[in-house]
C-alpha cells in the first residue's frame, strides 16, 4: 500500500482547498458544537443536551462529488474519532505494524494538515494476531481541551501535546499490559485527570494521570474473579477471557460522579475522584467493546463477543449486584462492536450481521429489527431529529428514530468507516479508511 511520508502529507494542500474557501466566504455562522472524545460532547453520540431541539442543519445527503467541502488523505491505519476544537482538528494513525505512532492536526477550515508528529516508536510493537483485520494500532480515540491533546495508543504509549505547537509536553511509556489483539479504549475525562483503561490478557486495571504532569492519581485493579486457572482451552490458555475494548461514559448518580466501564466478565461503576469500585455485575463473557449509554439512573452495557447481550442495570447499587441490579437483558441482533444509542426511551443497535434493533429502554422488549445491510463497527449519532449510522463498506444510513423503520436516506463513500464520526458545526467529519472529510451542505436545498 502506498501512503504519503509525514514531510509530504505535512506541506500537502487538500484538492478541496479553493473550492472550500469559496464556500466558507458564502456560508452563514454555524451553531459551534465541540467534539472533544470519543462520541462527541455527551460520550453517548448526541450532538446537543437533552431536550436542546435547536435545528443544527447537517447534511443528509452526500457522496464522492454533493455536499463535500474538502477531502484529506490520512496517511497509514488509524481508527480514532476526529477531535474537534478551536479550528483544529486532531486524529491519530500509525504504520500498519505499529513501530511508528503519529498524531496529526488538521485545519478545521481547509483540510490542510497543520502537523503530522511522530510521537513515538517501538522496535518491537506487539502483534495483532488475528484481530488485524477489525483492529490497528491506533485505534482510542484522543481527548482534547483549550491548548492540549491528550493520545493514547494502548499500552504503554500515552503523550499530552501543545496544540499551538505540537510539542510534547509529557510523556507516559511505562503502563503495561498485553492487548493481545490491539487496544481499543479511549481517553476518558474527569477534571484534572484523564482516566485509561488496560483490560489485557494478563493486566486488567484503569488509571487516572494528572493532567498537567502526567503522574498517576490511582489505580483500580479489575475485581471479577476470572476462576479461568484450570481451562485448557486455547481462549483461556491466550487470556481472550480476560480482554476487554471498551471506554468509560462518566455520569451523574444522586448528584455523585460515577464511571461506568463494562470489561470482561463483569461491569463496573467507580468514583472517578479515586478510583473506588462502587459496584459491579457480573455475566459470563468478555472482549467488550461498545460505550456503556445512561438514561434516569439506569446503565446499559454491552456484555462483549460471545454472549453479545445488552444488559440495564441501575446504578445505585453497593457491592456485587449481579442477582439485584440487572433491570433486564436482550439476547438477539446487539451490535458487538458500535455503540448502542439511546433517544426518547428507545435504544438503537446496530450488529455485525447487518440488523438495526430498536428497543424500548425500560422493558428491553424488541419495537422491531430489520436487515439494512452492512457490517458495522463505527458508532452512531443523533442530531436534527435522525440517527447517523456508518458501515465497514462505505455506507451510511439516515433514518428518523421511531416505534418503526423510517429510513430517511443512504450515501456513499469510496472506503469503510471504522472510526466513529465527529460533528462540528453544520458539517459532519467523517474518517475513512484513507481520508478525513468535511461533509456539509453548501446552501438552501442542497441538504
Amino acid at each position: 500500500m502506498n501512503h504519503e511520508t509525514p514531510r509530504a502529507s505535512r506541506n500537502r494542500i487538500s484538492l478541496f482547498t479553493l473550492a472550500a474557501a469559496c464556500w466558507l466566504a458564502s456560508a452563514g455562522a454555524a451553531r459551534s458544537v465541540d467534539w472533544t472524545e470519543f462520541r462527541g460532547p455527551f460520550g453517548d453520540g448526541h450532538v446537543t443536551a437533552p431536550g436542546d431541539n435547536t435545528p443544527i442543519g447537517l447534511p443528509l445527503h452526500w457522496d464522492e462529488t454533493k455536499n463535500i467541502v474538502w477531502k484529506t488523505p490520512i496517511p497509514f491505519h488509524g481508527q480514532s474519532t476526529p477531535v474537534i476544537l478551536d479550528g483544529q482538528i486532531w486524529v491519530t494513525t500509525a504504520t500498519e505494524e505499529g513501530n511508528d505512532l503519529y498524531v496529526l492536526c488538521v485545519d478545521q477550515a481547509s483540510g490542510k494538515v497543520l502537523f503530522n508528529e511522530k510521537v513515538f516508536h517501538t522496535d518491537k510493537p506487539e502483534p495483532l494476531s488475528n484481530g488485524k483485520g477489525m483492529n490497528c494500532y491506533a485505534t482510542p480515540t484522543p481527548l482534547l481541551e483549550k491548548g492540549r491533546v491528550y493520545v493514547h495508543f494502548g499500552s504503554p504509549f500515552t503523550a499530552c501535546l501543545d496544540t499551538a505547537t505540537a510539542k510534547i509536553l509529557w510523556k507516559r511509556e511505562d503502563l503495561k499490559c498485553r492487548h493481545y489483539r490491539g487496544p481499543s479504549s479511549s481517553v476518558v475525562s474527569y477534571k484534572n485527570t484523564i482516566i485509561l483503561t488496560f483490560d489485557g490478557a494478563d493486566l486488567q486495571y484503569l488509571v487516572a494521570l494528572d493532567k498537567s504532569t502526567g503522574e498517576t492519581v490511582w489505580t483500580t485493579k479489575r475485581s471479577v474473579p476470572w476462576n479461568d486457572e484450570s481451562f485448557t482451552d486455547p481462549m483461556s490458555r491466550d487470556g481472550d477471557r480476560r480482554k476487554a475494548h471498551g471506554t468509560p461514559l462518566l455520569v451523574t448518580v444522586n448528584g455523585a460522579p460515577l464511571l461506568l466501564s463494562g470489561g470482561a466478565k463483569a461491569a463496573y461503576g467507580y468514583d472517578p475522584r479515586n478510583g473506588q469500585e462502587l459496584w459491579r455485575v457480573q455475566y459470563p463473557d468478555f472482549s467488550a467493546a461498545p460505550r456503556p449509554v445512561f438514561e434516569n439512573g439506569t446503565a446499559y452495557f454491552v456484555t462483549g463477543m460471545t454472549k453479545g447481550e445488552l444488559l440495564a442495570v441501575k446504578t445505585d447499587g453497593h457491592g456485587d449486584i449481579t442477582d439485584s441490579g440487572i433491570v433486564w437483558r436482550a439476547k438477539n441482533h446487539v451490535g458487538k462492536y458500535s455503540s448502542p444509542i439511546l433517544v426518547d426511551g428507545l435504544i438503537y443497535t446496530v450488529a455485525d450481521e447487518a440488523f438495526l434493533s430498536c428497543l424500548d429502554a425500560s422493558t428491553g422488549t424488541v419495537v422491531w429489527s430489520e436487515r439494512i445491510g452492512g457490517r458495522f463497527a463505527a458508532s452512531p449519532i443523533y442530531a436534527d431529529g435522525r440517527i447517523y449510522f456508518f458501515d465497514r463498506a462505505g455506507l451510511a444510513t439516515v433514518i428518523k428514530p421511531g416505534r418503526e423503520l423510517n429510513k430517511l436516506a443512504t450515501n456513499k463513500l469510496d472506503a469503510g468507516f471504522m472510526a466513529s464520526p465527529a460533528v462540528s458545526g453544520k458539517a459532519l467529519y467523517l474518517r475513512t479508511l484513507t481520508h478525513l472529510y468535511r461533509v456539509e451542505s453548501s446552501g438552501a436545498g442542497t441538504e
